[in-house]
């Protein structure tokens, strides 16, 4: 079973909660959208997202972490309170025994055939999403990242469970080796490899990073460069594959 974590960013730091419910709702529908039953979603909250969707796959795991204003900038604050979500909720996944485990970003959106595919391949230590894409919201084309797309997006990493060093509790400590393993999720192929456990690139497009949201914690939109020779048209096939709706405000 692959179980998707989904960490969500709580309504006191969201621009809008709002827009960050209407994003997560599209992202929620995108992974249960999964060809394949074999999956869980567990969504790590501080409260519970308003939307107009439900799905026996869908755990909700409220936390009340406070939210870390100690540390010195925005971005260290929300790592933390981002990698203590994935923790807790990696630690709730147990429940379900999965053989795979993957962390979502509730704006982005992920292919039907994620579940499958693991499934096919249970024994597998892994694989990274080599090639995805790249979409500016409610825009009418999209663009393929045909390389690297792990190190642009969260969304990028199928683990073996049994694999992880899942802790006793989620508390955050900067020294711990599985807050930084997941927050650091360009560098998990590599850290996979000097563990003697090397995961494999996906062998198809495994998820859509979005931008233009102004919810996008990471704030790193701005690095991003648009290559015209990678624009592909926004067709009714990506867009049911990965459940990329348009989201009406």
């Amino acid at each position: 079973m692959l179980v998707f974590l989904v960490p969500l960013k709580s309504q006191e730091k969201s621009a809008s909660w709002e827009k960050v419910c209407l994003l997560f709702e599209r992202t929620a529908r995108s992974i249960c959208n999964q060809t394949c039953s074999d999956f869980q979603v567990i969504v790590v909250c501080n409260q519970r997202p308003t939307i107009n969707f439900s799905h026996p796959k869908i755990k909700y795991l409220e936390v009340d972490f406070p939210y870390p204003s100690n540390q010195p900038n925005y971005l260290a604050q929300a790592r933390t309170d981002k990698g203590r979500k994935i923790l807790a909720g990696l630690i709730a996944a147990k429940e379900f025994s999965p053989s795979h485990i993957m962390s979502v970003d509730a704006d982005d959106c992920v292919s039907k055939n994620l579940a499958q595919f693991v499934k096919n391949n249970f024994s597998a230590n892994g694989w990274y999403i080599n090639q995805g894409y790249k979409y500016l919201n409610n825009d009418s084309v999209i663009y393929l990242k045909p390389w690297n797309f792990h190190r642009i997006s969260g969304s990028c990493n199928l683990l073996r469970y049994d694999l992880m060093d899942v802790p006793e509790n989620p508390e955050y400590n900067r020294g711990y080796g599985s807050y930084k393993f997941y927050i650091d999720h360009q560098k998990v192929k590599d850290v996979m490899a000097q563990r003697n456990h090397p995961i494999k690139p996906l062998p198809f497009p495994g998820a859509v990073y979005i931008i233009g949201t102004n919810e996008n914690q990471s704030r790193n939109e701005n690095n991003l460069k648009f290559n015209f020779l990678t624009r592909r048209k926004l067709t009714p096939e990506i867009c049911e594959e990965f459940g990329l709706a348009r989201l009406e405000n």
